[in-house]
Parts: structure tokens; C-alpha cells; sequence
């Protein structure tokens, strides 16, 4: 499934009424340059989730981060990695909710 379509089910499948009035996925651009990614995790599988900020720094040109922290998964990267990160936030959901299942 193309990521997009993923996030699409993801965010229909944890839409309750409520959850979904707030700035729940925000895709912005950073100066350096990069993407930044935002995602409201309250009231979904990675809600209890904490994972410390990890840096994966190759080059000034070739980088990502990530973290969960107060029920917000984060991640930023280059220029070419607004893909990776949507598909990064895909992957850490398909683990928790497989570690619950």
C-alpha cells in the first residue's frame, strides 16, 4: 500500500469525533533544508510510547530524527526524506501493534 493511502486509513481509523479536531498530522518545511513531521499519537497505539530523540546523521545532506514524547511522534530529515519519515512513522505503528496484538 503507497504510504499516502496508509496515512489516509490510519487517520479515518483513529478519527473518533474528537481526536481528529486538533492539529493532528502536520507536514512542515525546516531552513536548513528539510521536512518536519508531527503526529498526534493521543488516543491511538503509540499514546504510552516514549522514545528518547535519535539522530541518524550521515551528512550535513543525509539525516533524519525521531521521537515520541507527550503523545507527539516527531521526525525531521533532508530534503529528500519526507517519504522515509512518513514511512518510519508506518513502520513504528505496524510494531506496537503487533507487539499488542
Amino acid at each position: 500500500m503507497e504510504i499516502i493511502d496508509w496515512i489516509q486509513d490510519w487517520f479515518k481509523g483513529n478519527c473518533d469525533g474528537d481526536w481528529e479536531q486538533g492539529e493532528v498530522i502536520q507536514i512542515t518545511t525546516l531552513d536548513n533544508p528539510g521536512w518536519e513531521l508531527e503526529i498526534d499519537v493521543s488516543n491511538t497505539s503509540l499514546a504510552m510510547i516514549t522514545i528518547p530523540w535519535i539522530l541518524n546523521e550521515n551528512s550535513k545532506d543525509d539525516w533524519y530524527g525521531v521521537k515520541i514524547e507527550n503523545q507527539r511522534f516527531s521526525a525531521s530529515g533532508d530534503v529528500g526524506k519526507l517519504k522515509f519519515l512518513l514511512g518510519l512513522f508506518r513502520e513504528t505503528v505496524e510494531k506496537i501493534e503487533g507487539i499488542e496484538a
